[in-house]
């Protein structure tokens, strides 16, 4: 599959969690027990997946094979550790005890 026209949902239950499903499917492939745990789908958009496009946090590849595979691919929240800013050692031992 060397490009694929998809509709991102996002979760009403989990920030930052998304669904990519084929545009023509929707969400008609999707298990119940996914829709009981993504919640509400709220359309993002629609987007031309090719090869070459690079996305910002899955491997275009991996989405492209489990819709073809599945009928979708869902993209997890970030793990907090990845969002957590970083601050200068000063400012983290700011309150510290002397």
């Amino acid at each position: 599959m060397s490009k694929i026209l998809v509709s991102i949902f996002k979760s009403s239950k989990r920030n930052e969690m998304y669904l990519y499903v084929e545009k023509r499917d929707q969400l008609e492939k999707i298990p119940e027990a996914l829709h009981l745990a993504f919640g509400k789908a709220t359309h993002v958009m629609d987007m031309l997946l090719t090869s070459e496009r690079k996305l910002a946090r899955v491997d275009t590849e991996k989405v492209m094979s489990e819709i073809q595979e599945k009928g979708f691919y869902l993209q997890m929240p970030p793990a907090e550790e990845d969002y957590i800013q970083h601050l200068p050692e000063e400012l983290l031992s700011f309150n510290d005890p002397l």
